[in-house]
């Protein structure tokens, strides 16, 4: 029982892990044997709550970077190739589509904060951002439980 419970354990902070997240998380969970249910939940709530801290850390990382690169002397040349593509996402399809398409892209960590950066209210960002958490957890959910559905019947015809 407290093996299983660590396992959770660690769905809940590999799906809080940037660049990991619960798209990736949810697939490794339910290849070890854990429950496809339970694990996308907590994977889903492991996500979300770290992209929350991203939230609610915004204005502070804003200000120390500004002081960071204002003491080092150092102009902005412009926006990355990240900023340059999650802003014609923007202009295209606003926070909604930034939302669904960021953290299949860039990660939903970077989306968010891009999102506040472009301007979106936090209150928003953050309610889009958990439906695209959802949307993306249940996809890769039923992909594997559906992927292991398959794998089985075929080997059990032959």
């Amino acid at each position: 029982m407290y093996q299983s419970i660590w396992q959770y354990v660690l769905v809940f902070l590999a799906a809080g892990t940037p660049f990991i997240e619960a798209m990736v998380t949810v697939p490794f969970a339910i290849i070890a044997g854990l429950n496809p249910v339970v694990a996308s939940l907590i994977a889903f709530l492991g996500n979300l709550v770290t992209v929350i801290l991203v939230v609610v850390f915004y204005d502070y990382v804003v200000r120390w970077n500004a002081r960071r690169l204002e003491s080092k002397g150092i102009r902005k040349k412009g926006p990355s190739k990240r900023q340059e593509r999650a802003k014609r996402v923007w202009n295209r399809f606003g926070l909604p589509g930034l939302s669904i398409a960021g953290p299949f892209l860039i990660s939903s960590h970077v989306t968010i904060f891009m999102a506040l950066a472009l301007g979106a209210s936090k209150q928003a960002a953050i309610s889009w951002m958990a439906i695209s958490l959802a949307l993306w957890t249940i996809l890769a959910a039923a992909a594997t439980s559906f992927g292991f559905d398959l794998v089985s019947k075929t080997i059990t015809a032959e």
